[in-house]
This record gives C-alpha cells, structure tokens and sequence, in this order.
C-alpha cells in the first residue's frame, strides 16, 4: 500500500542547476530524489509546488512523493538530511491524502528578492542576494508595483522558454521595502509564468533608478511585450517563501531570516 508523504525544503541553490533533474549535474529534485530513495529503499520521484532556476533559493519550498516503505517521521527529515548536500534541508514531513499534490493544490506563491544596495558588491552574501551600487527610490518602486496587482496578462514578463499554457496571473500582493543596505521585494501570486519575478524585479530597478517613471510599468504590461520591459534581474536575490494550500492542509509555518 502506498503513502503519500509533503515535506518542506529548504536550499541555497546557488550551486546547483535549478530545481529540475538533469543527467550529470547537480540539481535540487535529483539531489532529493537520491536521498530518498536510499531512506525508502525504491525509486521515489518527487513534485514541487514550482520549479525554480539555477541560483534562486528557497525557505519554503513544498515537495509530496508516494512511497510503499514504512519509515518513521524521522527517517524522512533527519536521515533524509544526512544523506543531502548540506545546502539542501528537509525541514518537516507530514502524511497526506491522495488528492494533495505539492503543484497543482497550492492555492499561492510567495516570493522575496533581497537586493544588498550599495556601492560595493557583497562578499559574505555573495550568490545569496542582488546587488545594485547605485541609489534606490523604493517609494517610487513600490508605486510602480501596484500597477501589476489583480489578474492580468503578464506575456511582457515571461521568458521565452516559458511553457505556460496562458499568460493569465493574479498577483495578490507587491511591496517593496528597505532596511539599512537591503532593498526587499515580496510578491505573492496565485502563480508564476516562467522568469516572471526577476523580469518585474528588472523594471522595478529601472524605475528605482530614476530611469523611468513608475507609470511606465503599466505601459510595459499593457504592451505584452517582453522586449518592451527590462532585463532580467539575477537570481541570487530570489527566493521561495511560501506556499499556500487549502485549509484542511496545514503545515508547520517557518519564519527564516530570508
């Protein structure tokens, strides 16, 4: 009889070639996948609530699998951790009902871009946050943001590898914030096309830049474009932070300092 087992994921992907296993290069689900598999003696295959790229990161990350092994709680958190590279954490593990399903049950996505603002690049937090030498308007950025709240069509934001079926997206909430050197973007939505928060984290950035005005960003949305916006922001500064379900799923809730 087979289980279906959510388990929340933490990592620094600043090393790995994102989410997505791919043949002889470290990724995030093959990574997990191997360390499952070992715990539950069989091969586990692994669903995330959204596939992020090489270098972004996530606190919040939600992954189910169905295995036919009985294992204690433990074994999914503590030894699965054991065998992961240190920058990959399974943070908690909890059984489900076969309906759940880590991608397509997520009712939102939250998440936050940290931009370290000043005139020297970082050395400690290097490959874990954006860097912007020049001065930031956040006022203005925040302004510019609330131009892309509601369901909109977001194609000037999506890459060209995107495979999503329609460019529809409901963004719920954008702010942007400061403290001391740290410019913080957080956006939640129902769901993200493809390269979607760094594209809007790229023309938030020319308008905090002064290079254009915050009304600007409506013109980029309305033109479907992607050549009309900017470019896209690095992935450094981007991480998951949370994913929300219906009521009757709840777990554990993580307060990270990113």
């Amino acid at each position: 009889m087979q289980t279906r087992i959510a388990l929340g994921i933490e990592y620094n992907g600043q090393h790995f070639f994102g989410w997505q296993a791919q043949e002889n290069l470290a990724t995030i689900q093959g990574s997990l996948e191997s360390a499952l598999s070992r715990i539950a003696d069989e091969p586990i295959k692994v669903f995330c609530a959204g596939r992020t790229d090489a270098g972004v990161h996530a606190t919040g990350q939600v992954v189910h699998f169905d295995t036919s092994a009985s294992r204690q709680m433990a074994a999914w958190t503590f030894g699965t951790n054991a065998l992961l590279p240190p920058e990959i954490a399974v943070c908690w593990a909890i059984y489900v009902d076969a309906d759940f399903h880590a991608r397509y049950t997520a009712v939102s996505r939250r998440y936050r871009y940290f931009i370290y603002n000043y005139p020297a690049r970082p050395a400690i937090l290097s490959g874990r946050v954006a860097w912007h030498y020049g001065p930031l308007n956040i006022n203005a950025m925040h302004q510019a943001g609330q131009y892309l709240l509601g369901e909109q069509d977001f194609s000037a934001f999506r890459s060209a590898q995107c495979e999503a079926k329609t460019p529809m997206r409901n963004i719920q909430s954008l702010t942007v914030t400061r403290s001391n050197d740290y410019v913080v973007i957080e956006v939640s939505a129902n769901a993200f096309l493809h390269h979607m928060v760094r594209n809007i984290v790229g023309v938030l950035l020319e308008v905090g830049s002064d290079a254009k005005e915050p009304q600007w960003v409506r013109a980029v949305l309305e033109s479907k474009d992607r050549r009309q916006a900017a470019v896209t922001a690095d992935a450094a500064g981007l991480y998951l932070i949370k994913v929300a379900y219906p009521g009757k799923y709840i777990f554990p809730e993580r307060n990270p300092i990113f």
